[in-house]
């Protein structure tokens, strides 16, 4: 199942395309037809294929994937994400993210407001870009659940991975400058939290978003400037 995940997420089985039949996967496997069935099954509940009598099994188009389908937004990161897909999770952010900090700010309680002080000094102390990643997903995941609203948390929890691949494309390691300006920004959110200022927290979080989203732009920018000049 994961490697035929990978194949269609990563695009060696394109969207329309129809997949080979099961005696070659079988084959190509080494496994039984009843272990290939359920493996598409499930492929199929995800919404990543389709069963269609006299054609075949063939691949959905991407509108019909379910994105927050923890094992395809594993996928999508391990075969590579694009510019598109980083923005179009950080609209999604955007959409959410604030309302989650705003209420936050209004139900938070004394463990929050201590996790949250605590990932924020881990941010300022990280000294490599996997501790300020995780830093940084820790303080946005006890937001969510801060809110008190269990969707939140649970949409924050499914799409975990792409906010990992996100922070890692827009973390501010090694630049102190940045690294600092990115961790006063994040300590915004924080405070207004802790103070139960709504507003505050609503805006400071949608500034972080903002400047995460310029971040995938200018490293898109820069790469498909370096792509021209090799050319």
């Amino acid at each position: 199942m994961r490697d035929l995940g990978r194949d269609i997420v990563g695009g060696r089985f394109a969207e329309n395309s129809v997949l080979p039949g099961d005696s070659e996967l079988m084959e190509r496997f080494g496994v039984s037809r009843t272990v290939l069935r359920e493996a598409l099954k499930t492929l199929a509940a995800k919404g990543l294929i389709q069963a269609r009598a006299r054609i075949g099994t063939r691949v959905r188009e991407r509108q019909f994937w379910n994105l927050f389908d923890p094992d395809i937004l594993y996928w999508t990161a391990e075969t590579g994400v694009d510019e598109s897909f980083l923005l179009s999770l950080a609209e999604m952010r955007l959409a959410l993210e604030p309302e989650a900090a705003a209420l936050a700010a209004e139900r938070r309680n004394e463990e929050h407001c201590a996790l949250l002080a605590d990932w924020i000094e881990r941010m300022a102390n990280a000294t490599s870009s996997r501790e300020f990643v995780e830093s940084d997903l820790g303080l946005h995941m006890t937001v969510a659940e801060a809110s008190g609203n269990p969707f939140m948390l649970s949409v924050s929890t499914l799409i975990e991975v792409a906010l990992a691949t996100t922070f890692s494309v827009s973390s501010p390691i090694p630049d102190p400058e940045r690294h600092a300006g990115n961790v006063a920004r994040h300590r915004d959110i924080v405070d207004a939290i802790a103070k139960g200022d709504a507003e505050g927290a609503r805006e400071a979080m949608r500034t972080v978003i903002r400047e995460g989203m310029e971040r995938v732009q200018a490293v898109a920018d820069q790469a498909s400037g370096e792509a021209v000049r090799q050319r």
